[in-house]
């Protein structure tokens, strides 16, 4: 008869339980980010207005591959990664509908 058996076993279990916290709080969290970076990276297009990792607030005028052409002010033109992105601040007004406008009263 082993005495020792049952704190091994209590180890294995702490060491288990450990895991899945990990996997839980740490690594499935930022698997989950990583895929909504990539998403928002894939669905850049024209007309964006972005900011990227630097901080600069651009609009995209073209998108070749993972070379974006950004306009930063009127006539002031610039090359980027898309890899520089950091967020979407929004999307071009076309693109979210017509806006409902009131009939005058009368």
């Amino acid at each position: 008869m082993q005495v020792g058996q049952g704190g091994t076993t209590n180890i294995l279990i702490l060491y288990v339980a450990l895991a899945a916290l990990f996997y839980l709080f740490i690594f499935r969290p930022q698997q989950a980010q990583q895929r909504r970076r990539r998403e928002m990276l894939g669905k850049l297009k024209k007309g964006d207005r972005i900011v990227t990792m630097g901080g600069l607030h651009a609009t995209l005028l073209d998108v070749e591959g993972d070379t974006l052409s950004l306009e930063l002010a009127p006539n002031v033109r610039v090359k980027a990664d898309r890899s520089a992105v950091s967020y979407v601040r929004n999307r071009k007004r076309e693109e979210s509908g017509p806006v409902a406008s009131t009939p005058p009263a009368s």
